[in-house]
């Protein structure tokens, strides 16, 4: 067992942090239907007993009823965070403190203990991994090979995660099943375009208490977490600009009415970038030096590369606190570039973000559970590499969040089922 110390032996007032975790998590639960549905299916049924699961994800209150509904199906949870500043160490301590779950996640730990945490859960030998940006399925590939034969799969939650996973597969090196949640409809539909789009700006609005009416708003990369962010800043009514290197989606972009140039064009009239690719140095030296004074810099993509803040850096004569989670880079010539959250995913890195949306998440983490019990009832039917969610297991967790909602639906007839899975039928 790793000698890196849970939550609860690093906090001081760990009791009053339990309670406010717990107070956060309840809150959360109440809308959250899909979960709760969840919650009494697999405490009934127990369909993880025997498994362990090692998880790396953004350690919140949504999270963390994810957490606790595994448990409740008969897993023991050992959990860390997926990103240095994305912790609320009052919510880890209250994992911590489940019998069956152990929390290493703490906000703002350096590169050191944010390796040595990922290790510490990976040192619990976990049967099942579920990653946020692939990082556990790296180490555990990297550094634990020995591990593998006895992993029944994974599940990995974001966009940035599956590209590496693909990557990964596509060289023959991914050696267990992982399902590509970030891919399937009830994730990419909602949480990558309303999830994204609504926490982002809202993050940004209320870090910097500035509006977006009237200011233009350059959107990096036009994917669905693109979309999410183009089409609620022009609802606030801002001028949005998409930057794209792959030719239909920014034709795409400009179908929907959005302008669209390269990103070197657009850092010279845009007021607020927001980077959504999984990419690196989206925003560069030569971005920066043609920006207007007074620019806001956000990433909203997994990792903090998508801004050359080491370009920034060199170029700025001063650096200072401009306000809580902003970061002032002031340049020779006077003007004033100010980064958000460190250039980290903004919605859920700056000290006020709460990230993605309850009702958003709670179908996201839907889509975690059912497929977390997928690989313990069929494991044995998915060799390793990257694997879609089955349809059914989608089709599943949106109909739970219909019956909550209380919303019916038509059903095909039998001759409608028959005429769609034909191909005889003629004029």
């Amino acid at each position: 067992m790793s000698t890196y110390p849970p939550i609860g032996e690093q906090l001081d007032d760990l009791e009053a942090a339990r309670t406010e975790g717990r107070r956060k998590m309840d809150w959360a639960l109440q809308h959250m239907p899909i979960l709760r549905e969840l919650r009494e299916q697999f405490e009934a049924e127990k369909p993880l007993e025997g498994q362990t699961l090692g998880m790396a994800m953004h350690v919140e209150a949504k999270t963390a009823n994810l957490v606790e509904l595994l448990a409740l199906g008969g897993a023991e949870v050992a959990i860390t965070g997926c990103n240095p500043l994305s912790t609320h160490d009052d919510v880890s301590a209250a994992l911590d403190a489940n019998d069956d779950i152990t929390s290493y996640a703490k906000r703002g730990v350096g590169d050191d203990d944010y390796y040595a945490a990922i290790e510490a859960v990976v040192s619990h030998d976990p049967t099942i991994t579920v990653d946020d940006g692939m990082d556990m399925v790296y180490a555990i590939h990297e550094d634990y090979p020995e591990l593998i034969d006895t992993i029944v799969g994974g599940a990995e939650e974001t966009t940035t995660g599956v590209h590496r996973l693909r990557a990964m597969d596509e060289d023959g090196e991914l050696k267990y099943p992982v399902f590509a949640v970030n891919d399937t409809p009830m994730k990419r539909l909602f949480d990558n375009v309303h999830g994204t789009g609504e926490s982002s700006l809202a993050t940004i609005a209320m870090t910097t208490n500035l509006s977006y009416a009237g200011k233009n708003v350059v959107v990096g990369g036009y994917g669905y977490c693109g979309k999410g962010v183009a089409k609620k800043a022009a609802g606030q009514n801002a001028n949005v600009i998409v930057t794209e290197v792959e030719p239909r989606r920014a034709l795409e972009a400009h179908m929907e009415g959005y302008d669209v140039m390269p990103m070197n064009e657009a850092a010279e009239v845009g007021d607020v970038f927001v980077t959504t690719t999984g990419n690196r140095d989206v925003i560069t030296r030569e971005d920066f030096e043609v920006m207007p004074d007074g620019a806001l810099l956000a990433n909203a993509g997994h990792f903090d590369i998508e801004i050359d803040l080491d370009a920034l850096s060199d170029l700025a004569v001063d650096e200072y606190e401009a306000r809580d989670g902003v970061r002032a880079y002031e340049m020779a010539d006077g003007r004033r570039l100010n980064v958000l959250a460190e250039g980290r995913l903004v919605n859920l890195a700056s000290p006020i973000a709460l990230g993605h949306p309850v009702e958003v998440m709670d179908q996201s983490f839907g889509i975690q559970a059912v497929c977390v019990r997928e690989l313990v009832e069929h494991g044995d039917e998915y060799g390793p590499g990257v694997h879609d969610v089955p349809d059914e297991l989608d089709r599943e967790v949106a109909e739970i969040k219909l019956d909550a909602e209380g919303v019916e639906i038509d059903s095909l007839s039998d001759a409608q089922a028959e005429y769609m899975d034909s191909w005889s039928h003629g004029t």
